[in-house]
């Protein structure tokens, strides 16, 4: 694959922005790393001036935005998803390097859709974001002061998945097709249904078990065919 549709796959997400010129300031990072998918989740204000303002150049990135409800709806088609967050989660799957995490993001940009998801200015994103993310990514900014503008953070990653897809490393190992971000829901849904109906998971007392449970699945990047088999014995089980 070569560089410009490795980048052409990458979709970054913004989630509940609050301040339009962060998005503009976004756009603008986009731009200057060869990317364009720019995809905005419930923003506080958008098309907005001051995004256009600080684009400053970048109004195609803007013009061709697309405005979403969920995070779920920004998440749709895409065949792997990293999240940007600044916190240790303990639930989560394992966290990684912005450096190391933008060379397994371009990897997968060979078999689909990729996304890159930042939070809101103030709260990042929730646990429950990450969590529909397949892998936390924390950039190594200086323990004394850590603070990173969204529009820096956005450039960062932009800078190192550009330099990973000009030199993408050695051929992915993926032999099969990974499942979609649709086709993991449906399952982590199927198997909601299927544990909640045998008694084994009781929503009111197991608050923890869900966390651990995508932790689990996370970790192992389900492919397609994983997916069809696991539903497949869930349906048999319920049959019985």
């Amino acid at each position: 694959m070569n560089l410009d549709n490795a980048l052409g796959r990458v979709r970054v997400v913004l989630s509940r922005t609050s301040h339009p010129g962060n998005i503009g300031a976004a756009a603008r990072a986009m731009k200057t790393m060869g990317l364009s998918q720019l995809v905005l989740v419930s923003p506080h204000s958008f098309p907005d001036p001051v995004a256009s303002a600080r684009a400053a150049g970048a109004d195609d990135i803007l013009a061709g935005a697309r405005v979403v409800d969920s995070l779920a709806e920004a998440l749709e088609g895409t065949v792997f998803a990293a999240a940007l967050t600044a916190r240790r989660r303990e639930m989560a799957v394992p966290m990684k390097w912005a450096r190391e995490a933008a060379a397994d993001i371009v990897r997968f940009a060979g078999h689909g859709n990729v996304a890159l998801v930042f939070g809101n200015e103030t709260k990042g994103l929730s646990n429950e974001d990450v969590a529909l993310c397949h892998m936390p990514v924390k950039v190594p900014v200086s323990e004394s002061y850590s603070s990173l503008n969204l529009g820096a953070a956005v450039q960062v990653l932009c800078y190192e998945l550009r330099m990973a897809a000009v030199n993408p490393g050695p051929a992915p190992s993926i032999e099969f097709e990974p499942a979609t971000h649709e086709q993991i829901e449906g399952f982590y849904a199927h198997l909601d249904r299927a544990i909640t109906a045998s008694g084994f998971f009781n929503p009111e007392n197991s608050k923890r078990l869900w966390p651990r449970l995508r932790r689990l699945f996370g970790r192992i990047r389900l492919e397609k065919d994983e997916i069809n088999i696991l539903r497949g014995m869930l349906s048999a089980f319920e049959k019985k």
